[in-house]
């Protein structure tokens, strides 16, 4: 049955920023890695993955790059033979000749739609259904990473947190505040530096290029990098994956959005406030909602209200300054809280494991 897995196809479009990529990218490379499959990653955008991984040669159609078979997604995809298992990331929709290709097999392959991660209780309802085909032979299966056995679990690469434990143990030790700023162009972000700017002690903000560092310039004079008071910010490159999250370990505080990063800041275990993609008609802010009951369990009412508050605060454009004041001063209960919370979560299944034990039966 393993024999019957060896081959996987991902397909994954990037819309309009690097969240989708991202979580393709770090799946492909651990089915590749951890579990020994052969991992072709059919991509509408090479350039969205260039910055994750810069050995890639953008003029190429087809190339490997960490064990990973990298396809250009074009129109008119010339295709060989489907793989046993097919990802159709973020409900991407396959291409039509690839979908009468699965069609015509034999043993047809085992079809997954890899869904958006959310706490909210539908999404177990939901995790694992099956979705006949209308009018071909195929049935496609929804997946859905969440945080709990019920879900598909959450992207961990084997040995992370012992990783992120020794890196952690080996920084010195610095009486600087360090903030990492990823976010959307429509955060708060002319509010975050006047709280950080009236800080009394020194802080270090670094941001991330793009719409973190576009939104950072709208609200400060001169080029970077810049000083407010006590307050440094630092803009950074584009970093591979694997440095990315090196930086939130070395970070005490930081800003995330979307999924890989909101993912990825949880496996830090330090304090963090999270930008969910915004969504018609507010529907994002019920899950933001889901998230944050299911994640402060445990809290102290203070501290609960401190996290809750500068969450939404950061999500809605509530009073992020007063919001922000409360945070810093449940910051050591909030890190010990995340540290739990991460130990916590890395008790369950990891997603790849558990889609390689789901497709294994489908097969």
């Amino acid at each position: 049955m393993g024999a019957m897995q060896l081959h996987w196809d991902i397909f994954c479009r990037v819309i309009d920023n690097h969240g989708d990529i991202g979580v393709c990218w770090r799946l492909a490379r651990q089915l590749a890695s951890e579990h020994k499959k052969f991992v072709r990653l059919w991509l509408d955008d090479l350039d969205s993955l260039k910055p994750m991984s810069p050995a890639i040669d953008l003029r190429l159609d087809r190339q490997i790059c960490e064990g990973v078979e990298i396809r250009r997604w074009t129109e008119n995809i010339a295709v060989d033979k489907p793989a046993e298992v097919v990802i159709e990331a973020f409900a991407c929709d396959l291409p039509a000749n690839y979908l009468q290709a699965m069609a015509g097999m034999v043993r047809k392959p085992c079809w997954i739609n890899l869904e958006y991660l959310s706490a909210e209780s539908w999404a177990e309802g939901c995790h694992g259904l099956a979705s006949p085909h209308p009018s071909l032979p195929l049935v496609k299966y929804f997946y859905f990473p969440g945080f709990t056995a019920a879900s598909g679990g959450l992207l961990r690469e084997k040995n992370l947190l012992a990783r992120r434990d020794a890196e952690v143990t080996s920084l010195k030790r610095s009486q600087v505040l360090e903030i990492s700023l990823f976010c959307y162009d429509n955060a708060a972000v002319g509010e975050l530096l006047a709280a950080l700017g009236k800080s009394s002690s020194a802080i270090r903000l670094h941001v991330a290029p793009g719409k973190p560092l576009a939104a950072v310039a709208r609200h400060l004079m001169g080029s970077c990098p810049w000083q407010i008071g006590q307050l440094q910010v630092l803009p950074f490159d584009f970093l591979p994956q694997d440095d990315f999250d090196r930086l939130l370990w070395r970070c005490d505080i930081n800003f995330v959005r979307g999924e890989d990063s909101f993912v990825r800041a949880q496996w830090a275990g330090k304090p963090f406030v999270w930008q969910i993609y915004p969504q018609a008609e507010q529907a994002h802010l019920k899950k933001l909602e889901a998230f944050l009951a299911r994640y402060t369990e445990g809290m102290s009412n203070a501290t609960r209200n401190a996290a809750v508050n500068v969450f939404w605060a950061w999500n809605s454009a509530g009073d992020l300054r007063s919001a922000w004041e409360d945070f810093m001063v449940a910051r050591a209960e909030i890190a010990g809280h995340n540290l739990r919370w991460s130990e916590q979560l890395a008790e369950g299944i990891d997603l790849s494991t558990a889609l390689v034990k789901f497709c294994a039966a489908k097969v």
